[in-house]
């Protein structure tokens, strides 16, 4: 199913104060349907995907992109106005305790993926406590509402945590 072929494609992550296209590079798997990809990472900026899902890109409107399959990776950002490495050590370890990842790492923003079927509340219970020691820190849902009214949940996690 998925080639070893691995490659940087970029997807739209919103606009600027200019109002102006901003793209994100993504690690991805080539996989061997065209123009579909695995990711090997959650993103940062990009709303809608994590790590594991696969998408379908529309090569004629390389913005546009598709989710053909969910991973059940949930994407949580993490923002901070100051340096976010003394963050990033404290909170790090507990996600892996839970089987996550830190996947992407700038000098104010984490991006860490971990599966759904740890639940919501303990999710949430993990990032509010970490946020709650350092104030000047916030995080946020990268792929659980909708891209357009930001307050919908999107509802593709319902088949995995049924599974048992």
């Amino acid at each position: 199913m998925k080639q070893e072929q691995q490659a940087l494609i970029q997807l739209p992550a919103g606009q600027d104060s200019d109002g102006q296209q901003v793209l994100e590079k993504i690690e991805v798997f080539v996989m061997e349907q065209a123009d579909h990809y695995e990711l090997k990472q959650s993103p940062l900026l990009v709303r809608g995907l994590a790590k594991g899902d696969i998408i379908c890109v529309d090569q004629q409107y390389a913005n546009k992109f598709k989710v053909v399959k969910h991973s059940g990776n949930l994407t949580v950002r993490v923002f901070r106005k100051s340096d976010i490495e003394i963050l990033e050590s404290s909170l790090t370890p507990q996600v892996e305790m839970h089987d996550g990842s830190l996947d992407i790492k700038t000098d104010r923003a984490l991006s860490y993926s971990i599966h759904v079927n740890l639940g919501f509340s303990a999710i949430e219970s993990l990032f509010d406590n970490a946020m709650a020691t350092y104030p000047d820190s916030v995080w946020y849902y990268g792929n659980v509402y909708d891209l357009v009214d930001g307050v919908t949940p999107l509802n593709w996690w319902d088949s995995f945590i049924n599974q048992v």
